[in-house]
């Protein structure tokens, strides 16, 4: 892990800032960024994965930066990856022409297929996983950060395989979604570390049905899932505040 940056972002507690460090992983430079408290703690503090969909870094910086300044106000640290294919990163042909192929279907009213699902998402979570757990091998040397571990985010497929193979993540939040391949529907049922599944009623973009039957699959035998009326967008601030109540009664006790 190499850092490429070092910053302080204000937070709405006067004295109380975030430490904002970018860095690249690995011989391929995966870019990410790690937030902690400014100050230094007297204790490790737990790392929380903030996982975010394939639109790039940049793009979604000002939402992960918001959601990573109340995760260190809540006492942890905090760090995202680029996923692969996004950014500044090298394209996956194969998953950009399932996408092209997933949005020619959607306009025109088509189902989409198995085989589309397949070749959109599975090759992004064969890659990305080994690269967050790459990450987590990185952060955890560090000092302040330490165990446990928590996800919270999409792509949803994504946060099911880690929460399925790496046993340092010991709960999740996971951000409902559709297009979800049947591999990982199976691999669901692997997963037994406590869930608190977030579902937006009427988002535009998601298979309802899809999001509640892999629910149902999940192993776990603490899961909760908790829908909002509302799209895509529309996620109230009190869901987020759930979801942090949830990590810290996991992660802290």
């Amino acid at each position: 892990m190499h850092f490429t940056s070092d910053k302080h972002l204000d937070t709405e507690v006067p004295g109380r800032s975030v430490r904002e460090r970018e860095f690249t992983l690995g011989e391929v430079q995966v870019p990410g960024i790690l937030w902690t408290p400014a100050s230094e703690p007297s204790t490790e503090a737990p790392l929380i994965l903030l996982g975010l969909p394939p639109l790039g870094l940049d793009k979604m910086y000002p939402r992960l930066a918001a959601r990573a300044r109340h995760v260190v106000a809540d006492g942890f640290a905090a760090a995202t990856i680029e996923l692969p294919g996004s950014g500044a990163r090298p394209r996956m042909p194969v998953v950009d022409e399932a996408r092209a192929e997933l949005r020619r279907a959607l306009a025109a009213g088509e189902p989409v297929g198995d085989d589309i699902v397949d070749r959109l998402v599975l090759p992004l979570v064969e890659q990305a996983v080994p690269e967050w757990q790459a990450a987590l091998d990185a952060l955890l040397t560090l000092p302040g950060i330490g165990g446990p571990v928590g996800y919270s985010g999409g792509v949803i497929s994504v946060g099911v395989r880690l929460a399925a193979v790496e046993p340092r993540v010991a709960a999740a939040v996971l951000f409902a979604g559709s297009l979800v391949p049947r591999a990982v529907f199976e691999e669901a049922r692997r997963v037994t570390i406590p869930l608190h599944v977030l579902l937006q009623w009427d988002d535009e973009g998601n298979d309802r049905q899809a999001s509640l039957d892999l629910f149902d699959a999940f192993g776990s035998e603490e899961k909760s899932l908790h829908a909002n009326m509302g799209g895509h967008t529309g996620v109230p601030e009190s869901a987020g505040e759930e979801a942090g109540r949830f990590l810290a009664r996991h992660l802290k006790s």
